[in-house]
């Protein structure tokens, strides 16, 4: 986990005395020869006294200021004088983590005051909370809460002892499970305020750390609206019950009253946190000493129960539970039968005998008992087991004789007590755990506490423990000390409307009644000012752009517009207006952060990375996984569809950061486990070759950049991007010329250029830029090397070489042959772009148009594959395919063409399909002079690898010879006219020969480059005076006539001249031409050739890609 330290500037102790030394003479120095003990005193003695001048001009750090000074004093540490700049002092560094600080970032209100300049004085004190104040009572008052008071007697009574058992057991057992994993990675290092979502965000990554945290701010603001509910709950129904609003239709009115004074609260405790968080800081332990003294009050009653039961009496009509409001009397008569009592009164018309009364209450006899009959009355039987039942039904005690009726009126049905939801286990597991989820509060003050490494696991344990032994022993005490009907009775109507667990208290129900309410209070409070800050912490995390807004504050960092964002959502909790609604919702968010809690200590513990180190030794991967499933069973047992909602806003929030968010790197785990799988797969894969079925485009990319560094040609990394339908690898890589050494600060520049050239043109990818002596070196160290394992490229992407006539040397030609020769022997397939500038841009749509692809010879059907790569982009996806074939004069074309279509058939690629034959036939005026070009072009290169004397007067001659030529010669042969207006230059530089002459070694000049231009009218020239002077014709070993030519030349130009010209016939006017590149000749001496005859096979066409396989089939017609 890493640690981000916050410097605090001390007074350094001993500068008095340092200054003071430094003031009476020169420092104390060191006498480096005692260290090695090889120099004589005499030489001790002298370097005493001129060792200081020697080290100040030696030293490469003459001009150090100040700052430095504090980590290089004298000379004792002079052979680590070099690193002083970027690497400080043991010594330093121990004094800035003494003095670190790591507070709560507006969690603790500061001291400020203002001096009259207007300027504010912030005063920040080290923190000094312990284990008890810091982390056990705010685990306490967060565990211990409305849930314990106004529902923990309901799910017992309605699920049972051993249900609630089941229900407590494994709710305290998930919060046990993750307050361990949690404890390890609090203890992993510092961890700064930040509390849950810190340790998530940096163990797991950003994307599950927003997710998460996000959730876990809902977790929090939703509670607010649960606390408020049941303020409100309290203050309605058993404070001021008389305060309400709505009076008629009572379900609807009791939620409308609970939406008006609930609105009302949550404004009021809005200001109380706006206007300063230091008062609900100070009422903290006000509201905590209200839930000790309601706890004590309980466990008091409880065991005054076996000395003397309270006086509370439950009245029941048959085996139905009656509401005690509005009587004293269990009786339907009394005094001899004369008088009516207010029962009867209820279920009857009139006072008189002879009234009409419900039919139910003249057929069953009224019974009066004990609400709480105490522990030594047996009752524990009758509540082992569960009751529940459907929304609408009567409590009832089962035991007791009833005779049932058909229908009971409207009017009457509000003299019973109802349960007024649907009742099951899972619902019941969902309201109840809401009362475990508070033991994040002790890491969540983790910036105020005084060792947060030893406070934040005994604290949060202990407190889990206490609180699992409290809920547990309530379970039992109301089990046996209450009667059923009554723990059933979620309101407390059957008893004068008391909280249950108010009347088994002592000495007064009361004593819970204001307990809890001034609980729920603070508990309210709590939230909504620990919630505005978790999504502080998130906003300036910089992970989710659209929260940015909420990281500003006011002038001493109170974040106000969370606290607004917070009110309103937690206002929707409040419109649901149900208490048991609100729960699930509430217990869905903290699960799941509790979930990747456990997530993240697992991935930790099992990576096993180097700075896995928690001083918390007790965990183990297997408790994290168990508390992981544990979570997950529970969201789903709670709420499927809660759950699955939660799930859905978490996942939506991961895809966004992954999408959108800011890119941050914080060493989390999900990276690690990332590098994990990287390397089992990596190794899974050289495991055996791909097979054909697999075979995807893996391209090395050689970028060309400028001398600004920025790619020469972005379209090429287009290009890549449209050819990337088979998701393979991509590397994109350039070389740079020079060392490592002169160079580094380039190599960063290009990589960043190059990435965000990828980045513009959403290219998936890694880019690599190497440094090499020269671009040869460069080109093949990439072709070898690049990738890793089994992630290999095995095809390479480039531009063609459009100025390789014009370059100064021949060296752009020498290294675009011998990448293709590499790539051969490697074998890599080979792709070229003609023309890559005029390619379509990932923005473009082309409307229509064809891909051709001119199928000459087979090696290994790339040529097939790529149109339908490019195809699957939205680029081309409008253009069609077309596949041409050259059919010789021994061929049957017609039986080509159709043998053609049935393999593409099988091979399940749609193209028209065309044979093109080629008969034999002679070689044209235009070929030879063509090759008659080109040889005499490469003649000329060859003859310029002279000495520089000798160079200087060939130039001369031929300068002067030309001249004369021209003055004698005023028409040329007829052959000599169809030579196209080309211009060749002829660059020839002395040091890139590698075979330089003998006298070009001995001359030692500084070398020079030779610049000779021929043009049409030269060329004329030159040959006229060919013909005419011997001397220069043996010179140049020049043959203008064609029988003299080359006949392999003349071929392979007769063959490119007639493909061009079908080519260029066919597929002028498409979107793109796909060609077989054929390889360069065995031989070296014919390298210069060959250049030529691919630039006279592309001659005429835009848009061209060379295609040359890598020996092996890469598409295949089987399944």
């Amino acid at each position: 986990m890493p640690i981000n330290f916050t410097v605090v500037p001390v007074e350094d102790e001993e500068s008095g005395s340092s200054s003071a030394g430094a003031a009476g003479g020169s420092k104390p120095v060191s006498n480096l020869g005692k260290l090695f003990q090889v120099e004589e005193d005499g030489a001790d003695l002298q370097r005493h006294s001129s060792g200081d001048d020697i080290q100040r001009c030696s030293s490469p750090f003459n001009s150090s200021d100040e700052e430095r000074e504090q980590y290089y004093d004298g000379k004792n540490m002079a052979l680590f004088e070099e690193e002083m700049d970027s690497t400080p002092m043991v010594s330093s560094l121990l004094k800035k983590l003494a003095n670190y600080t790591n507070l709560t970032q507006g969690v603790r209100e500061h001291e400020e005051a203002e001096n009259e300049d207007g300027v504010r004085k912030v005063r920040v004190t080290v923190p000094q909370m312990g284990t008890l104040i810091g982390v056990y009572l705010p685990c306490m008052q967060n565990i211990l809460g409305v849930i314990l008071f106004l529902r923990l007697t309901w799910i017992v009574g309605t699920a049972g002892i051993l249900g609630s058992f089941a229900i407590v057991s494994m709710c305290c057992i998930c919060t046990l499970l993750t307050a361990i994993s949690m404890s390890a990675i609090a203890t992993n290092g510092v961890v700064p305020a930040g509390g849950a979502y810190y340790m998530i965000s940096r163990s797991l990554g950003p994307e599950f750390g927003g997710a998460v945290g996000l959730c876990f701010y809902l977790g929090n603001t939703f509670a607010g609206s649960l606390y408020i509910l049941g303020t409100i709950e309290i203050l309605l129904i058993y404070i001021v019950p008389t305060a309400t609003v709505f009076k008629d239709g009572e379900d609807a009115a009791m939620s409308n009253n609970m939406r008006i004074y609930g609105t009302c609260c949550l404004v009021l405790m809005a200001l109380v946190v706006f206007v300063g968080v230091k008062y609900v800081n100070k009422l903290s332990l006000v509201f905590l000493a209200c839930v000790v003294l309601s706890i004590m009050a309980t466990y008091a009653g409880a065991i005054k129960t076996i000395i003397e039961p309270p006086e509370f009496n439950v009245c029941l009509l048959g085996n139905r539970s009656l509401r005690n409001v509005n009587f004293e009397t269990c009786a339907k008569t009394v005094q001899n039968n004369t008088m009516r009592t207010d029962i009867w009164d209820i279920f009857c018309d009139s006072k008189y005998p002879n009234a009409t009364c419900d039919e139910y209450f003249m057929s069953n006899n009224l019974t009066e008992m004990l609400a709480i009959p105490g522990m030594r009355s047996g009752v524990i039987k009758d509540n082992l087991w569960g009751d529940y039942g459907a929304a609408g039904t009567f409590v009832e005690k089962k035991s007791l004789p009833s005779v049932t009726v058909q229908d009971t009126p409207t009017d009457i049905y509000n003299a019973y007590v109802i349960n007024d939801i649907a009742t099951y286990f899972t619902l019941l597991v969902g309201i109840y755990f809401p009362s475990v989820t508070g033991i994040m509060a002790g890491s969540n003050r983790s910036g105020d506490l005084r060792d947060a490494q030893r406070s934040i696991p005994i604290g949060t344990i202990v407190a889990i423990l206490t609180s699992s032994f409290i809920y547990i022993s309530f379970v039992v005490l109301f089990g046996a000390c209450i009667e059923g009907v009554v723990l059933r009775d979620k309101f407390g109507y059957s008893v004068k409307v008391n909280p249950v667990i108010g009347i088994l208290a002592w000495p007064s129900p009361w004593v819970i009644v204001i307990g809890s309410f001034f609980s729920c209070c603070g508990a309210a409070l709590q939230s909504l000012t620990g919630a505005p800050r978790l999504l502080q912490a998130i906003a300036r995390d910089g992970i989710l752009p659209f929260l940015q807004v909420f990281g500003h504050g006011k002038a001493n960092d109170e974040p106000t517009w969370a606290l607004l964002l917070t009110v309103g959502i937690c206002e929707i909790g409040i419109l649901i207006a149900s208490l048991d609604a609100v729960a699930p919702i509430l217990s869905m968010f903290f699960l799941m952060c509790y979930l990747f809690v456990n997530l993240a200590c697992a991935i930790q513990t099992l990576l096993r990375t180097p700075n896995w180190r928690p001083r918390f030794k007790f965990y183990h991967w297997t408790l994290s996984f168990l508390g992981m499933s544990l979570c997950l069973s529970l969201m789903f047992i709670c709420s499927w569809y809660y759950a699955l909602v939660a799930v859905v806003i978490a996942s939506c929030i991961y895809k966004y950061i992954e999408y959108k968010g800011a890119v941050k790197e914080w060493g989390d785990g999900i990276r690690g486990l990332s590098l994990n799988a990287a390397r089992y797969a990596l190794i899974r894969l050289e495991e055996a070759p791909p097979h054909t079925k697999n075979w995807r485009p893996q391209l090395l990319v050689m970028c060309k950049l400028g001398s600004d560094l920025m790619v020469k040609h972005p379209r090429l990394l287009s290009l890549t991007t449209q050819l990337k339908a088979g998701k393979g690898l991509t590397i994109i890589c350039s070389v740079l010329e020079g060392t490592y050494m002169t160079r580094g600060n380039d190599v960063k520049t290009a990589e960043l250029n190059l990435k965000a050239c990828m980045a513009e043109d959403r290219t998936k990818g890694f880019s690599h830029v190497v440094v090499s002596s020269n671009l040869r070196d460069g080109f093949s160290l990439l072709i070898q090397s690049a990738g890793l394992g089994g992630m290999k490229h095995n095809a390479v992407l480039m531009a063609w070489p459009a100025a390789w006539k014009q370059a100064r040397d021949s060296s752009a030609r020498k290294n675009f042959i011998e990448t293709v020769r590499e790539t051969t022997a490697a074998h890599q397939a080979l792709m070229v772009a003609k023309n890559i500038d005029h390619f379509p841009s990932n923005q473009d749509r082309l409307k229509g148009g064809t891909i051709d692809v001119w199928w000459i010879v087979h090696d290994g059907g790339l040529l097939m594959l790529l149109p339908f790569l490019l195809s699957q982009h939205k680029v081309w996806k409008k253009c069609k395919m077309r596949i041409f074939t050259v059919a010789q004069l021994d061929d049957n074309s017609i039986q080509m063409k159709k043998d053609l279509q049935l393999f593409l058939y099988h091979l399940r690629l749609d193209a028209e399909v065309e044979v093109v034959e080629m008969h034999d036939s002679d070689i044209s005026a235009f070929t030879y002079e063509k090759t008659l070009m080109m040889e005499q072009r490469s003649q000329m290169l060859k003859q310029m690898h002279l000495s520089r004397t000798e160079r200087e007067r060939e130039i001369q001659s031929i300068t002067d010879v030309s001249r004369g030529s021209i003055r004698r010669k005023k028409l040329v042969s007829l052959h000599i006219s169809c030579i196209p207006e080309e211009e060749a230059q002829l660059i020839h530089d002395r040091n890139t020969a590698s075979h330089s002459t003998t006298n070009d070694k001995a001359a030692g000049a500084a070398p020079e480059h030779v610049h000779m231009t021929w043009t049409k009218d030269k060329l004329v020239h030159e040959r006229t005076r060919q013909r005419e002077s011997i001397g220069v014709k043996d010179l140049f070993n020049m043959k203008p006539e064609w029988e003299n030519l080359n006949q392999s030349n003349v071929r392979r130009m007769h063959t490119a001249v007639r493909l061009n010209g079908v080519v260029v016939e066919k597929s002028q006017n498409s979107q793109l031409v796909l060609l077989n590149m054929p390889g360069p000749p065995k031989n070296k001496k014919g390298d210069e050739n060959y250049m030529e005859f691919l630039e006279v096979l592309m001659d005429g066409l835009d848009r061209v890609l060379l295609v040359r396989g890598g020996g092996r089939e890469v598409i295949t017609i089987y399944s």
